[in-house]
């Protein structure tokens, strides 16, 4: 049998890269090794100072013509490139992945056959934290069978890299990002408040590498910027916006631990 390459099957994999050079290959090799083959994967440079490009550029030379590099000369932060790739995908179904990530090689294949069988619109996965060098911590995140605007708004347990969508069910237009900070948790939020369930599949797929400093400078900013998510994309009063708030801050702090 030859490989399906039909676009109602494909899955456009959105990458958007900044200086990942340290990364890139085995990123690109990792998505290679997937066992669902029908995927194209949309590498958005975003004006890398690196040697990035170069190093995408080889691998396209070699002959993967599953593998599509869209450079930008002017950096637009990861919304933009990642809008940049949305506009791009020609495939039915829509993934992300940072450059950085990591996934198991039946990621692919374990989803496309979840998204089905629910008919979901959109779907996310468990993942597991590891270290700078993407080493297996042993800390879990696991997510719910199903997630609602209203359950969403007190556990951001989405994680961008694990995400599918059906554009069959939900058009592009409802998944570009906003270009604010924590970009991607807006746009799930945006998407359940206008009614979408999501579901989740309780499997990890996916590693999120975590350097050790890449938390521990940030909780200020963290804690300001889901602030004015409760306020200016949830639309919530102060009052509602404080629960929320102390809810998410238990939640996000035991998940860390």
């Amino acid at each position: 049998m030859g490989k399906d390459r039909s676009l109602g099957n494909r899955v456009s994999i959105v990458v958007p890269v900044y200086n990942a050079a340290d990364y890139i290959l085995q990123t690109i090799e990792m998505v290679q090794r997937q066992t669902y083959e029908n995927f194209e994967l949309i590498l958005v440079d975003d004006a890398s100072t690196d040697n990035s490009v170069e190093l995408i550029q080889g691998v396209i030379k070699n002959g993967d013509d599953r593998i599509k590099l869209i450079p930008k000369t002017v950096n637009g932060g990861a919304a933009k490139a990642r809008n940049t790739g949305i506009t791009a995908a020609t495939g039915r179904y829509i993934a992300f992945l940072d450059a950085d990530d990591i996934w198991n090689e039946r990621k692919l294949e374990k989803q496309i056959e979840f998204i089905r069988s629910r008919g979901a619109a959109f779907i996310f996965s468990a993942y597991e934290f590891g270290d700078e060098n993407a080493n297996p911590t042993g800390k879990i995140v696991h997510v719910p069978e199903t997630l609602t605007f209203r359950e969403a708004l007190s556990r951001t347990i989405i994680f961008t890299t694990t995400v599918m969508i059906d554009t069959d069910k939900l058009s592009k237009d409802k998944i570009y990002m906003p270009e604010i900070a924590s970009e991607d948790t807006a746009t799930w939020w945006t998407i359940l408040k206008g009614g979408v369930t999501a579901y989740g599949l309780d499997e990890v797929l996916a590693i999120y590498r975590r350097p050790a400093k890449s938390l521990s400078s940030n909780k200020l900013v963290a804690l300001k910027r889901i602030w004015g998510l409760y306020r200016k994309i949830a639309g919530l009063s102060v009052a509602a916006s404080l629960y929320y708030f102390v809810g998410w801050a238990i939640k996000a702090t035991a998940r860390r631990l």
